[in-house]
């Protein structure tokens, strides 16, 4: 973006999560997306001045400041500002009184209300958390195609679909797996629970059913924090499970109005990239 605002190029790079791939791999992946970034628009890394990474798991102090100084020691020439993916989606959604809801492979809310305070919800992680993401619908087929296993020896078409479709032998090698990296299989088994819910497969709706009252239920949080309960406000929805499944988008906008009738449910008014780059610009 240049000091007009204009938008010069985009990139994308891999998952930059601190706190699930670790410091210096999310760095690296930071890295790689500024310096396609800064290839694709034909743009001299010496004429840049600032750089604002809007990162997941960087709401944790310690992890935030290893990130920073990791990004300064790569960019020494630029001003480098570090803040979490929530406060990106949240700038993106525009000015005054709004909800964010991030569903992607983790789940959480954040709000700014008319005086500009901050209210967030939800973002703990998969150990504690991220209740209605990706992970753990992922999470929860998995433990449900399992059972099914059990009780009648043989999968169901939804267990089916999981083992062949990672490509899995069996449920002990996919086991193993997420023992090892449960990143690397919950979140993918989602665009496969959300594919069966739109052909009507009933243990993928309900998972989801239940998933899209987990995420109303952090709407919810943060619109009574913020005061707001049932008054209207806007709900921007973003992350990667939303707009995969017609059934899941369905359920959660009407888990939503449910909680708050009188919401406006729409989207963010620019990428959280695009807010990023403008944070930077200030």
């Amino acid at each position: 973006m240049d000091r007009a605002g204009r938008i010069i190029s985009h990139s994308f790079s891999g998952p930059s999560n601190p706190s699930r791939i670790g410091v210096e791999s999310a760095g690296r992946e930071i890295v790689r997306a500024a310096e396609l970034a800064l290839q694709v628009g034909g743009v001299a890394r010496n004429a840049v001045v600032a750089l604002c990474a809007g990162m997941a798991g960087t709401g944790n102090v310690v992890i935030k400041e290893r990130v920073l100084r990791d990004l300064q020691s790569a960019f020494p020439e630029m001003t480098v500002r570090v803040i979490t993916d929530l406060e990106a989606a949240l700038a993106a959604a525009g000015e005054g009184p709004v909800i964010v809801l991030l569903a992607g492979t983790g789940s959480a809310a954040i709000g700014r209300d008319t005086r500009g305070q901050i209210w967030r919800a939800g973002g703990q992680g998969p150990r504690t958390g991220d209740d209605g993401s990706a992970y753990d619908i992922g999470s929860r087929a998995v433990a449900r195609a399992m059972k099914e296993r059990e009780g009648k020896g043989t999968d169901s078409n939804l267990g089916s679909k999981i083992l062949e479709q990672l490509g899995f032998s069996s449920w002990v090698e996919l086991q193993q797996r997420a023992a090892e990296q449960p990143d690397a299989v919950f979140p993918l088994v989602f665009p496969l629970v959300a594919a069966a819910a739109d052909t009507s497969d009933v243990a993928a709706r309900e998972i989801l059913f239940q998933a899209a009252g987990e995420l109303s239920s952090l709407v919810s949080t943060v619109a009574e924090h913020m005061g707001h309960g049932r008054q209207s406000i806007l709900i921007a929805k973003t992350g990667g499970t939303v707009g995969r499944s017609a059934f899941f988008d369905a359920q959660l906008d009407l888990a939503l109005k449910q909680a708050l009738p009188l919401a406006k449910i729409g989207g963010l008014a620019m990428s959280s990239a695009e807010a990023a780059a403008r944070i930077a610009l200030k």
